[in-house]
């Protein structure tokens, strides 16, 4: 067969939280495409297994994303890269606002806000011609539930921020994907059974009818790195969460 060249071939993708889940199902789309990743994470075990799954040549670093410090300290070591993709956040604890604990709610969006918002501050200015930014929302923001106050903050949050990064930083392109319901280690936290029934529920409510992989969502990043207009908007992949 011919030589067909990839379509990120020799693209440096920087991807943090990407040793499971989401980010690890786009750090592996993007190896496929052809580019050279970066995947960062907390843990150095998940980063080690998830290495062995990537190509050779491959780099892989334990950083605390909470800490701002830790963040900047990565990027004034990394050197320049093409494209910058954040997926890191741990499991969400669901509460009514009247039983929710507000210096816990502030540690959620430590990870899932703040720290995006540093790894934009430290890694933008070694972002190559043509390259781009992917944040993570959720459908929480335009749909939320009882309990969802957290969630909902924080989706919101992050895709003004977004947009107000896309103005900033042009012509850095800045998006964000916007999952529904996703088969991930982001529901571990809850009881097997409360977690199947909520897959189940899913399942028959959404249009798709199917709950989402990590791997739909990693074609979604893929495309928002390859595509070389859009800029300042959120890329929903719900199966139909926002229509029902």
């Amino acid at each position: 067969m011919p030589n067909i060249k990839k379509s990120l071939g020799g693209k440096r993708v920087i991807l943090m939280g990407a040793s499971s889940g989401i980010g690890f199902a786009t750090a592996k789309a993007a190896a496929e495409q052809g580019a050279n990743v970066v995947i960062v994470s907390s843990n150095q075990q998940r980063i080690d297994k998830a290495l062995t799954e990537l190509p050779k040549g491959s780099e892989g670093y334990a950083v605390d994303l909470s800490k701002e410090e830790n963040i900047k300290d990565f990027f004034s070591k990394i050197g320049k890269f093409d494209h910058l993709v954040f997926t890191a956040g741990e499991n969400l604890t669901l509460n009514n606002i009247s039983e929710t604990n507000i210096d816990q709610a502030r540690d959620f969006f430590t990870l899932r806000f703040w720290a995006p918002f540093a790894a934009i501050k430290y890694g933008a200015s070694s972002i190559n011609n043509g390259g781009s930014i992917s944040l993570t929302s959720g459908t929480a923001s335009a749909r939320p539930g009882a309990g969802w106050s957290v969630a909902s903050a924080i989706c919101g949050a992050t895709e003004g921020f977004v947009r107000a990064m896309a103005v900033e930083l042009a012509p850095v392109r800045v998006n964000c994907v916007v999952p529904g319901v996703i088969k991930t280690p982001l529901w571990d936290s809850m009881l097997e059974s409360d977690r199947e029934g909520l897959y189940q529920y899913t399942s028959n409510s959404l249009l798709a009818k199917r709950v989402g992989e990590a791997g739909d969502v990693a074609e979604g990043f893929i495309y928002l790195m390859k595509q070389k207009h859009g800029t300042g908007q959120s890329l929903v992949i719900d199966g139909g969460t926002l229509l029902v």
